[in-house]
């Protein structure tokens, strides 16, 4: 899975002066002298955040054997933590500026470990939902108050172009490293290890952040929105439900509810209304966790949109293609892992090459294009069979799945950022952050959904002649099932490209030269 690394929040801020009552900030800022060592310890702590978006994915068929976890129900392990990172992170944002970036990141690390420690001790299904879900709360936390830590740390220009390079490839790679890494510790030791891996590293990053990373505040008026961040989280984590209750089955695997149930619908009617109430709310209330004025505005607006549907389409992708590798093909974990891979190096090369092109074409026909080339990666995806070659017919899709994301991050990441007053500039970049999230928070529950309704479908209609025939038939199903979600997600992808080409006016001179926001 792909994960932002935006520009912080500090970054319409001027580095805050030295705090009274911190002895940590008799050094100001800007001459702070272990600010490359405070660097190592803030990336490290992101990449478990980072890591732990995708590294379940490869140990989700053995949580879901030991747990019990239904097939309707196992998108949760995912979309829980995505849900509520997305969700806080604009209030995370807030607190980290106010409260204070050190405490608020090293609050983050250690509630990231405690919910880390529960997950990795979950007896059933609920408990791992809830753990998850608490780690996002604290990734919400950890990961904006990372980000405004560097942004006071390096006000030199060079110095940060530098110091968000190195955060950037390491939020980027992390991805992939999470695949990878779910794979040899749910094959060599336990899935449950997937989780209790980040006890040590939050324990050795959190007594290094103390005595080393320094403290800082904004000033100025530091109330929160809370009824925001409520309304927010509750409208779109009832959003995720509805999605989910839509494709139960019961013991015959049969459909319980359907998409036309009073359930379904009553369920995604109250999730509508609490988010147009939330858009009430941010209307109205003086100190907004999101001003309308920054969605609102055509090009940035355009490319929230895009990101939350590329969000929807490429980590849901990501969450199929892993249950297809392991249920159907029977690939270890580790194999999994590794062949999941082409789809990050499709995502390197591309945005590379994008990064090139961005200060000569500009980011609309970059961006256009990378949604149109994804989706086709998408559609080719839907070739697999039962006994599909991966070389023929998996590795070439997941690269140019991969590249036609590149070709959208790096420009998506520019233009989110077009037109921003100062003020905004830190609101704005978390949105891009949020956007994605909350995108593959929906797109993994609507796309399960839509694969179980589509498996369920199958089954019903191709019964097994003989009892032997079952469990072929099941296999086929849920092939049935996959492949149907990459055509909606391809759909996604496209309806993505379609708003770039409407929405976003940002021509070549509008990107940003410095400071830009990065995607990997």
């Amino acid at each position: 899975m792909s994960h932002v690394s935006a520009e912080p929040h500090g970054r319409h801020e001027q580095p805050a002066p030295p705090a009274r009552h911190e002895a940590a900030e008799t050094t100001p800022l800007h001459a702070y002298p272990r600010r490359w060592l405070a660097l190592v310890i803030i990336a490290v702590a992101q990449l478990m955040v980072v890591l732990d978006a995708t590294v379940v994915n490869v140990a989700l068929p053995h949580a879901k054997t030991d747990l019990g976890i239904s097939d309707a129900n196992q998108q949760w392990v995912v979309t829980a933590y995505t849900l509520t990172f997305g969700g806080l992170l604009l209030l995370g944002g807030r607190i980290a500026d106010y409260w204070g970036r050190k405490r608020t990141f090293v609050v983050g690390i250690l509630g990231f470990a405690i919910a880390s420690a529960l997950g990795g001790g979950a007896w059933d299904e609920t408990s791992l939902f809830l753990a998850r879900a608490l780690q996002g709360v604290f990734g919400a936390l950890l990961a904006p108050a990372s980000l405004a830590l560097l942004s006071v740390l390096f006000v030199d220009a060079k110095e940060r172009a530098k110091a968000f390079g190195v955060y950037g490839a390491i939020a980027g790679g992390g991805a992939a490293l999470g695949l990878v890494l779910g794979g040899i510790l749910t094959e060599y030791a336990n899935w449950r290890w997937c989780l209790l891996v980040n006890i040590p590293v939050a324990l050795i990053a959190i007594a290094l952040a103390v005595r080393i990373v320094p403290e800082s505040k904004a000033h100025g008026n530091t109330k929160y929105d809370i009824p925001g961040a409520v309304l927010a989280t509750l409208g779109l984590g009832l959003l995720v439900y509805g999605f989910t209750k839509a494709g139960e089955t019961d013991a015959q695997q049969q459909l319980k509810y359907g998409w036309t149930s009073p359930v379904t619908l009553g369920l995604i009617g109250v999730a509508l209304l609490l988010l147009a109430l939330f858009v009430v709310v941010e209307t109205r209330i003086k100190n907004p966790l999101l001003p309308m004025r920054i969605v609102l505005q055509r090009t940035r607006g355009g490319a929230y949109l895009a990101s939350t549907l590329i969000g929807a389409g490429f980590i849901g992708a990501v969450f199929f293609v892993s249950l297809y590798f392991q249920i159907v093909l029977h690939y270890t974990p580790l194999q999994s892992g590794l062949r999941t891979l082409p789809i990050s190096v499709g995502v390197l090369i591309a945005a590379g090459l994008s990064s090139g092109l961005l200060p000569k074409i500009g980011p609309k026909p970059i961006m256009a294009t990378g949604g149109v080339v994804a989706a086709v990666g998408m559609i080719l995806l839907t070739r697999i069979g039962v006994d599909t070659s991966y070389a023929t017919h998996v590795l070439p899709s997941m690269l140019i799945l991969g590249f036609g994301l590149g070709c959208t991050f790096v420009p998506l990441g520019n233009i989110a950022l077009v037109g921003v007053d100062e003020h905004d500039a830190g609101a704005a970049s978390a949105v891009v952050n949020a956007s994605q999230q909350v995108g593959g928070s929906l797109g993994t529950a609507l796309l399960n959904t839509v694969a179980i309704t589509a498996a369920t479908s199958y089954f019903t209609d191709h019964p097994p002649t003989a009892p032997d025939k079952a469990q072929a038939t099941q296999l086929e199903s849920m092939v049935h099932g996959y492949v149907t979600a990459f055509w909606w997600g391809s759909a996604l992808l496209v309806v993505a490209a379609v708003i770039v080409i409407v929405f976003i006016k940002a021509g070549k001179d509008d990107v940003p030269a410095e400071g830009a926001v990065h995607m990997g």
